[in-house]
């Protein structure tokens, strides 16, 4: 009876081990597009921004683009932008700059991902986009959606 019972586990931590196996694999199939506001650069009347992006997708994005929001220390906002991030090429990382003119940088307390815009693929629009996307930041200044 005991070697029964051991076997039953065995059996159970190999299933429990698979299940886990194929869920990490389809996560990272479905691993979405990450966005991280990675720093922020005061040049001349304008706050340049930092977007590094990575593409945990099998998609090739042809459009990505995204209503940010930006508020000041005081949480009031001061300015929103259209942000385009495309292309994004599957399974790739790559960095997207932009400028927020006539904007001090250490006047920038938090980024909002207020929605997205566009989003397409070469084969098309994607509907519910901004179910793949998560985003974060590096620094002071917060990224939210």
């Amino acid at each position: 009876m005991r070697n029964y019972c051991m076997g039953q586990r065995t059996l159970w931590f190999v299933a429990m081990f698979a299940i886990l196996l194929t869920t990490s694999v389809a996560q990272a199939d479905n691993g979405g597009v990450q966005i991280e506001l990675n720093k922020l650069q005061q040049s001349n009347n304008a706050c340049r921004a930092f977007l590094v992006t990575q593409n945990l997708t099998k998609k090739q994005f042809k459009k990505l683009q995204l209503d940010i929001v930006m508020f000041n220390k005081k949480g009031i906002i001061s300015k929103r932008l259209a942000v385009g991030l495309g292309p994004l090429h599957p399974n790739q990382t790559s960095v997207k700059v932009f400028d927020i003119n006539k904007t001090q940088c250490n006047n920038l307390g938090q980024f909002l991902m207020n929605g997205v815009l566009s989003c397409s693929t070469t084969k098309g629009p994607v509907k519910h986009c901004d179910s793949l996307i998560s985003v974060s930041a590096r620094g002071s200044v917060s990224f939210i959606e």
